[in-house]
């Protein structure tokens, strides 16, 4: 029955052409290429800055995906993630990621933030103790 209701539900036809990858690896150059001649137009010095070249990259990548779904390749797959790190590589390859280096505030505001919650944590419990001893009255 589970089978049956799988097969319904995806529309009762399995997809069931093979992945043409020598046809997906002759046509992602051109995606690469196109991608190139985009980059030209962005000076090499801000290649590290996302937003100088995000509808570029955008276009490469719903190209690569394109040229997947045309040879029957599912997307990303290997090979095409492949082509792509390439693509990062030649573009991409002396920008580095900056660490955050994190610090500790400063003791006053960290013996206020440790504080706080320990002094509202004993209020608390000392009400709920006085509450219990006078249950009479309440």
């Amino acid at each position: 029955v589970n089978g049956l209701m799988t097969l319904g539900f995806a529309g009762a036809r399995q997809r069931t052409d093979l992945c043409n990858e020598s046809l997906m690896l002759e046509k992602l150059p051109a995606c690469g290429k196109s991608f190139e001649e985009m980059m030209r137009k962005v000076d090499s010095k801000k290649w590290c800055n996302l937003t100088e070249f995000i509808m570029y990259y955008d276009n490469f990548t719903q190209c690569t995906e394109r040229e997947a779904n045309n040879a029957s390749c599912f997307w990303p797959n290997p090979l095409a993630e492949g082509f792509i790190t390439g693509i990062h590589k030649q573009f991409f390859s002396n920008c580095t990621s900056e660490k955050v280096h994190w610090e500790d505030p400063p003791d006053e505001i960290l013996i206020t933030l440790i504080l706080i919650p320990v002094m509202l944590t004993c209020a608390m419990i000392t009400l709920v103790v006085w509450c219990s001893k006078r249950s009479d009255i309440l």
